[in-house]
């Protein structure tokens, strides 16, 4: 699977690549991530990639045609216009990264990591031309309700997390699997009630508690449960662990 990343700063994208899976996923060639100079494309000798806004406003506003001619670069095609719209072949993602676009989930990189590649501009100022996300852009995306100062963290939490759903990029392929919102739960035909009125089935959950050793720290003893060895005991706990877990830190789930 191949990443691009469009940017103004490529050098923020140094260290978050070289380590860990990223850098075990790249090294093994399970992904390929390319950093683009924006700047690239620019025609002026100051290089300049914004604008200010029609209207009138604070701030700068990303510039269309930079944007627009580093993603025919990166095609190697043109990306269209008002006469002649630009279809994708379906295997690629032209994703903005913005405070105004749907929020990223787990599904969302769980459908990413079904593409053959992802292309993520990163927005910066103000934000971008709206005619970068109507008309280049096949989706905008946002990480948070909160304001950062530029698209590159979000397109990096992108990226991470879409990669680890790669199959070979975990030493333990279910470990993707058994972690936080990385599936909904079991279907209501086999789902029990929680015990509220509440059936747990199709909501997505946080993942378990984890223990580890000493079973007892300043007093506090690891559940009985878990050093019992009774595997459908554990797996019983883990679960109803996970729904509490999920009610007290994120209800909206529920």
């Amino acid at each position: 699977m191949r990443f691009d990343l469009i940017t103004i700063f490529p050098e923020f994208f140094a260290g978050p690549l070289d380590h860990g899976i990223l850098r075990r996923a790249r090294e093994t060639g399970i992904v390929e991530v390319n950093v683009q100079d924006l700047r690239v494309f620019t025609k002026d000798r100051h290089r300049t990639v914004d604008d200010r806004p029609f209207g009138g406003g604070e701030g700068m506003v990303l510039k269309p045609e930079p944007l627009f001619e580093a993603v025919e670069h990166l095609l190697g095609e043109h990306a269209g216009d008002a006469a002649h719209p630009r279809n994708l072949d379906g295997k690629t993602a032209i994703v903005l990264t913005s405070a105004s676009g749907k929020l990223f989930r787990q599904e969302t990189a769980r459908r990413y990591a079904g593409l053959e590649r992802v292309i993520l501009i990163c927005g910066r100022y103000e934000g971008v031309d709206e005619r970068v996300a109507e008309h280049l852009a096949t989706e905008e995306v946002s990480i948070g309700d909160y304001v950062l100062s530029g698209g590159e963290l979000p397109a990096m939490l992108v990226v991470d997390a879409v990669t680890r759903l790669l199959p070979g990029s975990l030493g333990n392929e279910a470990s993707s699997q058994n972690e936080s919102f990385s599936s909904s739960v079991a279907s209501s035909e086999s789902a029990p009630s929680t015990g509220n009125g509440i059936s747990d089935a199709s909501k997505a959950l946080l993942d378990f508690p984890h223990y580890t050793r000493p079973a007892e720290y300043r007093g506090w003893k690891v559940p009985e449960v878990l050093v019992g060895g009774n595997h459908a005991e554990v797996a019983s706990w883990r679960r109803a662990a996970a729904l509490e877990k999920t009610r007290r830190n994120r209800p909206d789930l529920q």
